[in-house]
């Protein structure tokens, strides 16, 4: 079984005492400083709370620490920082309609090498969301299956709703969650405990070499 821990806990000051590459691969989507938290289409539309957390991007020490702690990563967000060139990058289609205003799509930079993906699936899929950067659960398991190898520890240094820790749960990964905003926390523990709670008709699948390798022979970690 997974051992899923989600703490409330600034990302640097947890990452600050770690040794150097203490973590296998961290999946992280760090906040953009384009206040989507504040935004009236979701604190009005969809009545969420205004929160400050993404009125100002990350600062580039983030980064440093990231780099130093894990040994892969994918980061979400990668086209609003100055992240060294990458040979492989991930799209998430959201199959927004173009006539929207919200992007039709999010851009991950990787550490890893190979031809780039595309992962297609609405953002509507999954429906009401407490936070406002929610990604899909597929998603993330996705990510896993085709990145990850079997044993790996897992960093996500900015948990948000916790999507991650179902799909590390469901695909048997060790993940170590960081959220700082206690709302996000708590709403991200009742998640995955709600998913925990559900029965279950059997244990997550073992993934193989061959489920992990991509047929065109793409990136591994």
């Amino acid at each position: 079984m997974a051992k899923i821990e989600l703490l409330h806990i600034d990302c640097m000051e947890f990452m600050r005492g770690l040794p150097d590459k203490a973590f296998d691969f961290a999946i992280v989507d760090p906040e953009f400083g384009i206040g989507i938290g504040r935004s009236p289409r979701l604190v009005t539309d969809k009545g969420m709370k205004p929160k400050a957390w993404d009125d100002k991007p990350i600062d580039a020490s983030y980064f440093d620490e990231l780099f130093r702690v894990s040994t892969h990563q994918i980061i979400w967000g990668a086209n609003y920082y100055a992240l060294p060139p990458t040979k492989h990058c991930i799209i998430w289609d959201k199959e927004q309609p173009e006539a929207l205003s919200f992007g039709m799509f999010d851009f991950a930079w990787t550490s890893f090498d190979g031809s780039n993906k595309i992962f297609r699936q609405s953002v509507r899929i999954e429906g009401n969301t407490f936070h406002p950067t929610q990604k899909p659960v597929a998603l993330y398991r996705w990510l896993l299956k085709n990145y990850a190898k079997p044993g790996q520890r897992i960093l996500d240094t900015h948990l948000g709703s916790g999507s991650i820790a179902i799909a590390c749960d469901i695909e048997g990964f060790d993940l170590v969650g960081c959220e700082i905003d206690a709302d996000y926390i708590a709403g991200a523990r009742k998640r995955l405990a709600d998913h925990q709670a559900q029965p279950r008709l059997f244990d997550a699948p073992v993934i193989t070499e061959t489920q992990l390798s991509f047929h065109d022979g793409g990136p591994q970690p």
